[in-house]
């Protein structure tokens, strides 16, 4: 019998690429999302990929007899990756009680549910921004955790805590968190990639609209940092890398490979590249001329961020493999797909 996992916020850009590589290696995968920030078609790019439909149940985690019903259906759950949140940090400055009643009610409600099994096994997805300004980079497992810029991050820093007191006091409950860097890029059938909605919060998808003309111009927040060209410096992580890492994770839970029955773990390629160097490596491998403009800093963003990637790579046996390039590459052949 195939192990059973959730995964919540399952058609969601990173969740998405998690389900096809679970399924991939064998998993039997169902999905919970209430369709707030991705689409069912979704379903489709999964399928076409894997050759096999996840199960899929579309309702809102929030609700607590829903999470309840659910997994007394699904008591043969082995294993859960909580995607499920809202993302959003300059939203969360505007809207902070959605944040955290979407992003901590709904991880609280699914750890009740976990500690009723005989054994649970969690994969947590969060985030570097859980260190804030870092002292000194490469960014360290160790580095400590800053005050949050922005709800949001608060919501991550929160969350991991909900995670590690309820393990400390559930022998049944091993739970990894995975610190992410910054995801880009898409799969590279181009059947699943990143879809936001609206006007998009992340550098790469401003980018790749901006090349293909449904954005006349992208803004570049700030050249005046002290960074070798003036503009922030970020780690990308080609999605399906990160994706990887995630069923590794998972099966370090489950072969009980773990050292202890909470850990984290960064999740980047361990190399910083500035927005003007993604703004040219895009222009390399698109042939596209972007058009872009300085404007003032952005408030919140850090100057530099990028992973020190050694416990991952040693500990978890897990490294990113694809480049900068290679993401740019397949997300814009994404963009290009959607028209």
């Amino acid at each position: 019998m195939k192990d059973k996992i959730l995964v919540t916020g399952g058609l969601g850009f990173i969740g998405s690429h998690v389900v096809v590589e679970l399924q991939n290696e064998g998993f039997e995968v169902v999905i919970i999302d209430n369709l707030s920030n991705s689409s069912k078609d979704v379903l489709k790019g999964i399928t076409a990929i894997t050759g096999k439909e996840p199960a899929f149940e579309k309702f809102d985690l929030r609700d607590k007899s829903l999470v309840i019903d659910f997994f007394k259906r699904h008591h043969d759950v082995i294993g859960v990756i909580h995607f499920a949140a809202s993302k959003a940090v300059g939203e969360s400055v505007n809207l902070p009680l959605l944040y955290y009643e979407n992003n901590l009610n709904t991880l609280i409600y699914i750890l009740q549910e976990l500690q009723k099994n005989k054994k649970s096994n969690f994969i947590f997805s969060s985030s570097c921004t859980v260190y804030g300004q870092a002292d000194s980079l490469p960014i360290t497992e160790s580095a400590p955790v800053k005050v949050a810029e922005s709800p949001y991050g608060n919501t991550k820093q929160i969350g991991e805590e909900i995670i590690k007191d309820t393990c400390k006091v559930s022998e049944n409950l091993k739970a990894i968190a995975l610190r992410y860097f910054n995801p880009i890029g898409a799969h590279e059938s181009v059947k699943i990639g990143e879809l936001p909605i609206g006007t998009p919060q992340n550098l790469v998808p401003f980018i790749t609209q901006t090349g293909i003309g449904l954005r006349e111009q992208l803004s570049v927040f700030g050249d005046d940092y002290p960074t070798k060209d003036g503009t922030c410096v970020r780690d990308y992580i080609h999605v399906v890398d990160l994706a990887k890492a995630h069923v590794a994770a998972l099966k370090r839970l489950i072969n009980n490979d773990n050292s202890s029955n909470y850990e984290e773990f960064n999740i980047g390629t361990g190399k910083g590249s500035t927005v003007l160097e993604v703004i040219t490596a895009f222009e390399e491998v698109s042939n596209q001329k972007l058009n872009y403009k300085i404007v003032d800093r952005r408030a919140g963003d850090v100057v530099a961020a990028y992973a020190e990637t050694t416990k991952a790579n040693n500990v978890l046996g897990w490294k990113a493999k694809l480049s900068l390039k290679d993401a740019l590459l397949s997300a814009w052949k994404w963009e290009q797909s959607l028209k």
